[in-house]
């Protein structure tokens, strides 16, 4: 194969072929290049002095402090390509320096992470299919879309470079599917359904083996990190838990407060759970309480946007909760945990650099962290604390 991914990744001319076996060795060869330079920001100095002490990537064995957040702002992700359109989509690769973007202009794209240029491996174009969100698999050698007006859903396999449609899948009957989440060991993908029904289909088959059905209609949903349970909310305001294997439902709750759900997450150490609400309050959970307890309270409701949550996401560390909101300018905040207090630094008010957040995420380790808006860019902030990608 010579598609574009895979030569973007040859070391030399001499390399006239680009096995899948040899494409994975570099993609893991990715993960331990040093790629935390930056340039052109006005704490420059202070970064290259930290990159100096920190250059051999050990992690940083204290905990993440309050109250002021060490960052830089580097070079947009995606700054050789921006999205035609609103993006719809940005996620890091789980194991790779390289972030992928997707918009409603029809577009796939991977940029290498460096912090300095972020050159552009790749983009794929589908035609006459604006993406409405799109993640790596657990793997993170295929990458799956979903649109806006169908069924029809995208897989592109990245070692062998093929776009695969999928225009039906066995045992599913609805007319559109446009929300999904992918499970954390690779087994299923999770199909966010009409009248409140979630579908789990396998990777493997791509065949639909089990349905979950809630009161109301599906807001959002995410797997625990073992992925042996799903917790997901109505718009309705309720927190539904669900076995895996048997589908049963363990656990149904009222999210305090909540009138109308509008996203959820949950952190990778099975500590929090995040509900973020149309009025902008995000009540954080403990998953345990949520499990165990009857009507389980929220630690802590923040309230620092005013306007609907419609993205969170926790960080690998679970030290910071990313929170924000669609429906305004420069509604990002982070929050940090365990004092559930906002960073005070971010975002910086002097000026407009984030405006409507689309979706966010966090590289696999914490060094990045990105911001995809209604401009078409996906921001690219460097968090001086984690000393990994």
């Amino acid at each position: 194969m010579t598609h574009r991914f895979r030569r973007d990744f040859k070391k030399s001319a001499a390399e006239n072929k680009m096995t899948k076996q040899r494409l994975q060795q570099r993609l893991k060869e990715q993960c331990s290049c040093s790629c935390f330079s930056e340039a052109g920001t006005e704490d420059e100095d202070e970064g290259e002095e930290l990159m100096r002490r920190t250059g051999d990537f050990i992690g940083s064995s204290d905990s993440l402090p309050k109250g002021i957040i060490k960052m830089k702002k580097c070079l947009n992700a995606n700054s050789e390509s921006p999205c035609g359109d609103q993006l719809s989509s940005v996620q890091f690769h789980p194991s790779a320096q390289i972030v992928m973007t997707a918009g409603l202009d029809h577009s796939l794209s991977l940029f290498q992470v460096d912090g300095k240029s972020n050159p552009k491996i790749q983009t794929i174009h589908l035609e006459n299919y604006p993406v409405n969100k799109a993640l790596f698999s657990a793997d993170g050698e295929h990458i799956v879309a979903t649109g806006l007006r169908n069924k029809l859903f995208y897989i592109y396999d990245m070692m062998e470079g093929k776009v695969i449609p999928v225009c039906g899948v066995r045992g599913l009957n609805e007319q559109r599917v446009s929300d999904f989440q992918v499970s954390p060991d690779g087994k299923y993908l999770l199909l966010s359904g009409s009248s409140g029904y979630l579908h789990l289909m396998t990777t493997k088959t791509r065949e639909v083996i089990r349905s979950m059905k809630m009161n109301g209609s599906v807001c959002s949903a995410a797997f625990t990190s073992d992925s042996s349970k799903i917790f997901a909310n109505s718009q309705e305001g309720e927190v539904f838990i669900w076995d895996v294997q048997s589908s049963k439902c363990l656990k149904k709750f009222a999210d305090d407060g909540c009138v109308r759900g509008t996203s959820l997450a949950l952190s990778r150490d099975g500590l929090y759970l995040a509900c973020g609400s149309q009025s902008g309050v995000v009540n954080i959970y403990s998953q345990k309480d949520c499990l165990h307890t009857l009507e389980p309270r929220p630690l802590k409701a923040v309230m620092n946007l005013v306007t609907a949550a419609t993205s969170l996401c926790f960080n690998s560390t679970s030290e910071i909760l990313a929170i924000a909101s669609r429906a305004d300018d420069e509604a990002n905040r982070l929050v940090h945990l365990p004092s559930f207090t906002v960073f005070s630094n971010f975002p910086r008010f002097q000026k407009k650099t984030i405006f409507r957040t689309r979706c966010l995420d966090f590289s696999p380790r914490s060094g990045f962290y990105t911001v995809a808006n209604n401009k078409g860019n996906a921001l690219l902030f460097r968090l001086l604390h984690y000393t990994d990608f």
